[in-house]
């Protein structure tokens, strides 16, 4: 089992969640987060004065899957989110040991 973990633009949510549905993909977790990376922020204008906006707003997206899911999974975020332009986002996996559904009781990809 793995954690695939993306942060990306906030107007590709639906996108992204309705190419994770198409592929069985039941549920996930979505967080509104804060960051950047290569593109180092933008300036705006606000009543006639210019600043600097350092961090800008993402979404974090993380859901758990079987391990034999996780390439298509990565290919399904990457084609719902990619604009083509910088801040596009990144995507992040790493193992998970451990699932348990607390209803059932259920373990491992039987909880996911």
């Amino acid at each position: 089992m793995k954690i695939v973990m993306a942060v990306i633009k906030p107007f590709k949510l639906e996108e992204v969640r309705d190419a994770l549905t198409a592929l069985g993909v039941h549920g996930l977790t979505v967080t509104e987060v804060k960051g950047y990376g290569r593109q180092k922020g933008h300036t705006e204008i606000y009543r006639g004065a210019e600043y600097a906006v350092s961090f800008l707003p993402k979404l974090k997206i993380e859901v758990a899957v079987a391990s034999e899911l996780v390439t298509p999974v990565i290919d399904a975020i990457t084609a719902a989110a990619r604009t083509g332009q910088i801040g596009d986002g990144k995507i992040f996996v790493t193992s998970l040991e451990r699932a348990v559904r607390i209803r059932t009781g259920e373990t491992d990809t039987d909880a996911l």
